[in-house]
């Protein structure tokens, strides 16, 4: 397992501030009624990395939206370190995102006519940290998933392996405290996957919070914390 060193440089707040949630739901109008996308979920998420699994449809994406940020909740709120989400404008969210919070797709999202070091220093860029040190952060994290050979190359020109690896670079780059991965191994063979998936462990052992949605029972069983989604109803399995 490789592990993630944090840049203290980079990082605008001090400590890794926790990630919880408080009677947290979603519902969504449907005809005349309400269909019930999430449960009231209470969960204080520890560091280490926590898979959430569950068949489509279940709610889990629901979930990751909240827990981002990205959606607002009908009850409750999600809270990163003491600051709920709910309080925070949608351009404050974006910025609290942007210094908080590392994202790890399914199909990479890799900027399409950057390289891929121009990706991984692009969250950095938007952050204002000075080109100098967003380039050797970048390299140094390139070199640590094994494509400082890469740097020049576009995302087309990477294979998706490689390309989901600059996505974990990029994710990291800003040395967050907490990352979301949305089944990042699930376009993956199996030993591509696995090195994706030690990224993540390696991410979580430094104390990081690592949330790994994912439907792949073998992939959620090398976790150290586990949750379940059916119908929008979340348990806990540890």
């Amino acid at each position: 397992m490789t592990t993630v060193q944090p840049d203290r440089s980079i990082r605008a707040a001090s400590g890794l501030p926790g990630l919880r949630t408080e009677t947290l739901s979603r519902t969504y109008p449907s005809g005349d009624g309400q269909v019930l996308a999430l449960a009231p979920f209470t969960h204080a998420f520890p560091p280490g990395l926590t898979a959430v699994v569950g068949p489509s449809g279940s709610g889990k994406s629901t979930l990751l939206n909240l827990l981002a940020g990205f959606d607002e909740p009908t009850t409750g709120q999600v809270i990163v370190g003491d600051t709920p989400l709910t309080h925070l404008s949608e351009a404050d969210r974006a910025d609290f995102r942007l210094r908080h919070y590392g994202f790890v797709f399914q199909n990479h999202n890799l900027v399409s006519i950057l390289s891929a070091q121009e990706n991984v220093e692009f969250p950095l860029t938007l952050a204002g940290v000075p080109p100098r040190r967003r380039q050797d952060r970048a390299r140094e994290l390139l070199a640590l998933v094994g494509l400082e050979g890469r740097a020049g190359h576009l995302p087309s020109q990477l294979s998706g392996g490689e390309a989901q690896r600059v996505a974990v670079a990029r994710a990291l780059a800003h040395d967050p405290a907490i990352l979301l991965a949305d089944e990042p191994t699930g376009n993956l063979d199996s030993r591509t996957g696995e090195r994706v998936l030690g990224l993540l462990q390696g991410a979580a052992a430094t104390g990081r919070t690592v949330i790994l949605i994912t439907h792949d029972r073998d992939i959620a069983a090398q976790a150290d914390h586990h949750l379940s989604v059916k119908d929008g109803e979340v348990s806990l399995e540890d």
